[in-house]
């Protein structure tokens, strides 16, 4: 099973917040975690916001920073079609780097269809979008075996 991860569920890899514990649980099931190029700064664009506006120390930024540089190369980081992210946004309201996540989603779905992709976002309308596209969606406080 793969597991894409938008940016509020790659954060929570790295930040204890709401749901992080799910999240953890889902990826450590997952034989791929996979993201959108973009998710890389997207996330580090969250924490320094986290960070500036004194939601985290300084020395857990710096760290937090590091450790997600350094496991960047671990995710399956994606690239996505431009054409069909500009669809799913017109077609579901999406905000552009949404419609970017779920056609990188889309992108990865289509390479086999014998694997599974499961979607984890913790955006309403862009699950929903995820689900009439197709994907399963792990949403904030399931449990789901990945297995």
């Amino acid at each position: 099973m793969i597991i894409y991860l938008d940016t509020s569920s790659l954060v929570k890899l790295y930040v204890d917040e709401a749901y992080s514990d799910s999240v953890r649980e889902w990826t450590a099931e997952a034989e791929v975690i996979a993201t959108c190029r973009v998710a890389h700064p997207e996330t580090l664009s969250v924490l320094t916001r986290r960070y500036n506006s004194g939601d985290i120390a300084k020395r857990e930024y710096e760290k937090v920073a590091h450790v997600f540089a350094g496991e960047w190369g671990s995710y399956a980081a994606l690239d996505f079609d431009e054409i069909e992210a500009g669809r799913l946004v017109k077609k579901y309201g999406l905000r552009g780097f949404d419609g970017v996540h779920l056609a990188s989603a889309k992108l990865l779905a289509s390479v086999d269809a014998n694997v599974q992709v499961a979607f984890s976002s913790f955006d309403e309308r862009l699950n929903n979008a995820a689900r009439r596209e197709g994907f399963v969606v792990l949403a904030a406080g399931e449990e789901l075996s990945l297995k």
